[in-house]
């Protein structure tokens, strides 16, 4: 998908001796959104916006090492080895020894030379990967203003981690110039630096500027034009994390020194096996239990009771990505986790005063085709007629935050008819939920409509297992929890999948990381490729049949 921006210069951040001023230069293709005024809290927002930064940078993503030094090393080795090959023959060994000197003093000079050049390049491209991410594949983030509140929105470049930054209008003093709307705004690595530089006894000023909506000239070269081309999976992922909100979950407190608990075991540890992931016990009127793997570790929440009617156990991968919560445990008075399920997003929220962050988290840092199974957060889960739906929207418009009963009755429909509809247009991109208020806000991700067909499924063979899931063509024939040789849990599943009236045996065998670690399906996809291609339908359809019927029967219960 390509996205253009066009911004009035870029965004800076100043800063002297009495004040700072913060000024974050909004696209100018998109609906005109600006926002001055002073801030009255400035450590929390710096923190939070810290935050915010490790988010927009994160990349989790495996890197292998870079090996060109090494396969240098064994070519000069051939080399020398074959050099000591030929000086067999008596008759040439003086000029093989003649060669390799020669070589040997050429190489040296080689270096010599090149050394410094080649130590410029890697020290560049390390500098642009760590510091000036502007360089590299990231998408601006997303500002919205609203009466009551602006937060900011971004993505990881990983496609794992969700953040989103909010700031209610009492952390701001002498609001000046207000247009609500959304828009992306100008965000560079530089500004990092800069926000650390906030303090108390500074004037801090926040400003997301007006001037670049007056009069645009064509040959204006203030104007910075930027066009960015990311991956279907990208945004999808966005649209999942955003979806995901609005499903049902397990809900806790914790408080700031539980968190710093947890990831003091994360600094101090650092994992070589698998099963990587933390277990959250939860047992009525008892304190929350994190349990780290594979060293079983357990932190217990002593001053964090869980609330909830049923006992539960949840667990969750990519744990490391919570770090993002490190500058926000002195600032925060409490943090709420909302957990989907084993394998299932994530989400953190740390509540200050008047302003709260999200961390929201994928199932796993990787999402790859081993771990599918969450294509259907995106489906849609109600039929809502299109006048309907539209009547929704626009009654959202006018107030721009409303809660879903609220909103029912303002437009005189159910509630689930309109949370339906509601449902539709965050997967859409043109609606928030808000996990902290419990209400649905008004933001439009892009300025041009999202491509949904292309964007609800990452290939043809989900959207093939969700209608086979939808229609109750799969049947759950036997469902074993075992061990494997090393003793850890193994989940072996037995299924039957009727497809074009052909009845399909499939096998599946999920390890204890819930990665998808063998399968067996009679299907001419599975015969031609095995699992060099990803899953089959069939067994995506056996996996996800499973995986609901588990969360039908946990919230039924």
């Amino acid at each position: 998908m390509k996205f253009t921006y066009k911004y009035l210069g870029a965004s800076s951040v100043s800063s002297n001796s009495n004040s700072t001023q913060m000024n974050f230069a909004p696209d100018t293709l998109r609906k005109p959104t600006h926002f001055i005024a002073t801030l009255n809290r400035h450590v929390p927002f710096r923190e939070a916006i810290s935050a915010l930064n490790s988010v927009v940078v994160s990349d989790l993503r495996f890197t292998p090492k870079d090996r060109e030094a090494y396969f240098a090393w064994v070519q000069e080795q051939e080399e020398s080895m074959l050099a000591e090959f030929m000086a067999q023959a008596g008759e040439v060994k003086q000029d093989v020894d003649r060669v390799r000197s020669e070589l040997k003093t050429i190489r040296q000079e080689s270096a010599k030379i090149m050394g410094p050049y080649r130590k410029a390049e890697a020290k560049y491209f390390s500098y642009l990967y760590k510091h000036d991410k502007d360089a590299w594949f990231v998408l601006d983030p997303v500002i919205t203003v609203h009466p009551d509140q602006v937060f900011y929105e971004c993505f990881s470049q990983d496609e794992s981690t969700y953040g989103c930054l909010r700031c209610g209008h009492n952390i701001f003093d002498q609001v000046g110039d207000v247009a609500y709307g959304t828009t992306n705004v100008d965000y560079s690595a530089a500004l990092y630096n800069e926000f650390q530089k906030i303090r108390d006894y500074k004037t801090t000023e926040f400003r997301i500027d007006p001037d670049g909506f007056q009069v645009q000239t064509e040959d204006d070269d203030r104007y910075i034009e930027q066009k960015i081309d990311l991956p279907d999976s990208w945004v999808r992922g966005f649209l999942q994390v955003s979806s995901a909100m609005t499903l049902p979950m397990r809900s806790f407190s914790l408080k700031p020194m539980d968190i710093h608990n947890l990831l003091f075991v994360l600094r101090r540890r650092k994992e070589r096996v698998s099963p990587r992931s933390i277990r959250f016990q939860l047992t009525p009127g008892e304190p929350v239990v994190a349990v780290f793997e594979p060293w079983n570790q357990k932190v217990i929440c002593h001053s964090s009771i869980y609330t909830g009617d049923v006992a539960d156990e949840i667990r969750i991968w990519g744990r490391r990505r919570l770090l993002s919560l490190e500058r926000l445990i002195p600032v925060a008075h409490s943090f709420t986790v909302h957990l989907l399920g084993s394998g299932m997003p994530s989400f953190f929220v740390a509540h200050m005063p008047d302003m709260s962050f999200t961390l929201g988290l994928s199932g796993w840092t990787a999402n790859d085709w081993s771990r599918s199974g969450n294509f259907d957060l995106m489906a849609p889960r109600a039929d809502v007629d299109s006048v309907s739906k539209q009547r929704v929207y626009q009654e959202l418009e006018k107030v721009w935050v409303a809660s879903g009963d609220d909103l029912a009755k303002r437009v005189g429909l159910s509630p689930d008819v309109v949370k339906g509809a509601l449902s539709l247009y965050t997967q859409a991109g043109n609606i928030i939920y808000d996990m902290a208020e419990d209400v649905y806000r008004l933001r439009e991700l892009s300025r041009e409509p999202l491509p949904l067909d292309s964007l609800r499924y990452h290939n043809v063979r989900e959207e093939k297992a969700s209608r086979f899931v939808s229609a109750g063509l799969v049947q759950i024939t036997k469902s074993v929890v075992g061990s494997d040789d090393a003793g850890k849990e193994r989940l072996s599943l037995r299924g039957l999948v009727m497809d074009d009236a052909k009845e399909l045996s499939v096998k599946l065998e999920i390890d204890s990381d819930q990665r998808l670690s063998d399968a067996r399906c009679g299907c001419d996809f599975f015969i031609r490729n095995k699992l060099y291609k990803g899953p089959c339908e069939h067994i995506l359809a056996v996996r996800r049949c499973h995986a609901q019927q588990k969360e039908n029967a946990l919230y039924v219960a």
